[in-house]
């Protein structure tokens, strides 16, 4: 199993090709697992195992990490959050890892309608993070009130046309029969 380990993380290479098929030579890949490996969320698991003890909670899927802090006070939130944000830049530096800043937004979950268009100003490395009213987490979109009526319609929309779809194959006259197709995952 290790040699099967080591094998994953060292002795990779690749090389670059452009549209009009120039190589550049062969490159060796020193740090990181592959992307479609289905041991790479369990080995990031493990090297990111002794992530800093903070108060606000973390929740964390192979490489998605994402940080909570509940509290009734906005300014508190977003000091903790801030603070975390900053241990959190700290300890991925140490470790030769990096942030996607492209993917990493702020985001609020309640249901105090007073407080709608609440905005939190989350701070990393001197720039505040982009607000975002509904972020996607592992492919869900969240809203502010956690109902998922966005992602819930997203979904009612692709069912809509692949169930058209399935419905136009039955009633053609060759492929699958309309009960293979109702059974079909």
């Amino acid at each position: 199993m290790v040699h099967m380990i080591m094998e994953m993380v060292g002795n990779r290479s690749f090389t670059l090709t452009t549209e009009n098929d120039q190589r550049s030579r062969l490159r060796r890949l020193k740090n990181g697992v592959q992307q479609v490996s289905v041991l790479a969320p369990l080995l990031l698991n493990i090297y990111i195992s002794d992530l800093p003890t903070t108060i606000s909670r973390k929740y964390a899927y192979a490489d998605d990490l994402a940080i909570m802090h509940a509290d009734g006070d906005w300014q508190v939130v977003e000091g903790a959050l801030s603070k975390h944000m900053t241990t959190l830049g700290e300890y991925l530096q140490t470790w030769k890892l990096k942030l996607s800043t492209t993917k990493t937004v702020s985001a609020v979950f309640h249901l105090n309608n007073k407080e709608a268009k609440r905005e939190v100003k989350v701070n990393f490395n001197t720039k505040t993070l982009p607000f975002c009213s509904e972020p996607k987490y592992l492919g869900v979109t969240l809203d502010r009130s956690l109902t998922y009526h966005r992602h819930l319609e997203s979904l009612r929309k692709k069912l809509t046309s692949c169930v058209a779809l399935l419905r136009r194959l039955a009633g053609s006259g060759w492929g699958a029969g309309a009960t293979t197709l109702r059974t079909a995952p």
